[in-house]
């Protein structure tokens, strides 16, 4: 979130902006080193399993953390992680990034359709997460509705997201997952694109051997745009793992130092597809060029130091021209 200044801090706000800085009042968090002034975005999700001490927050420019589950009657299923969540937003505040809580996630449509139906557990549903996000000193939500369908349901999805915006109060961020390629998104209206300040395209899992093609990225964030969703509000989603074994790159590499040279390997006895560190360089521009930020499912699965893939984006942010 844009950073907000007081008015004992204007002379030194001046100073920094002058100088090319960011600042914060201590409300949030100032804009990440790498955002820098492209406003490039660098989202990574993270989940009770990972080990915070390993990821390099600084690296990123927000964090979604999943999952916060929703019940039909807009009620959500106690919070397993408390303390994790905490630890995650002290150290992604101290880096300059940003946390929302990522809500749903595969599996929930059920949930998410029968609480959005109704405007009585919409409204109950908002007022919780609001309330939950406000005791965790979140920066926004990331509704992560797999999938709306299209007719009543999709309907009923611009409602929970327009409804939404109208209860976060500015300049808290609101966001949501939509698969790869939008001409089969039809449960995803045009018009939810101005209530929300991103779009995580989740350009993996296609199905095919090469889950996550180098293609299939371009085809995303070109029928996103196609679609009429801005490019700076795309945020092209990109894997950690392999498939079909959802073997994390980490473990692809301790395996077989052979993984940092492509984008398959056979892994014990399974040829696995996942993306090696130029591919992701490429990802990285083309997102530059063309959308506005990279997303990763999901940290925990990242090789360490100068093996880090997450350091490869990065590093291809801040010196791309």
């Amino acid at each position: 979130m844009p950073s907000m200044i007081r008015p004992t801090s204007l002379v030194l706000a001046l100073i920094l902006a002058l100088s090319g800085c960011a600042i914060s009042d201590g409300s949030g968090p100032s804009t990440s080193p790498t955002q820098g002034a492209s406003n490039f975005k660098i989202v990574g999700y993270v989940t009770p399993a990972a080990t915070l001490s390993l990821i390099d927050f600084s690296q990123v420019t927000h964090i979604n953390y999943a999952f916060l589950l929703p019940r039909k009657n807009g009620t959500l299923r106690p919070f397993g992680a408390p303390r994790h969540l905490q630890r995650t937003v002290e150290l992604a505040h101290t880096a300059g990034a940003r946390v929302l809580i990522s809500v749903g996630g595969w599996g929930w449509d059920d949930e998410f359709e029968a609480m959005a139906a109704t405007e009585k557990t919409r409204a109950r549903f908002i007022g919780l997460v609001v309330e939950f996000m406000n005791s965790y000193n979140l920066d926004g939500v990331d509704i992560d509705w797999e999938y709306p369908n299209a007719g009543t349901s999709a309907q009923n999805f611009f409602a929970l997201m327009r409804e939404l915006r109208q209860a976060l109060p500015q300049p808290v961020l609101l966001t949501t997952a939509v698969i790869a390629r939008a001409g089969d998104a039809d449960g995803i209206l045009p018009e939810v694109f101005d209530q929300l300040d991103f779009v995580n395209v989740m350009a993996y899992d296609d199905g095919t051997g090469d889950h996550s093609s180098y293609t299939l990225a371009e085809s995303a964030v070109r029928s996103w745009i196609a679609r009429g969703l801005s490019p700076e509000k795309i945020v092209l989603g990109v894997p950690f793992y392999a498939r079909p074994s959802d073997v994390s790159y980490r473990k692809l590499l301790a395996y077989d130092k052979v993984a940092a040279e492509g984008d398959h390997l056979r892994y014990f006895t399974t040829e696995q597809f996942y993306n090696g560190p130029e591919t992701l360089r490429k990802k990285t521009r083309l997102a530059m060029n063309e959308a506005g930020g990279i997303m990763i499912w999901e940290l925990s699965q990242d090789a360490f130091g100068d093996d880090s893939l997450l350091k490869v984006i990065a590093e291809t942010a801040r010196t791309s021209p």
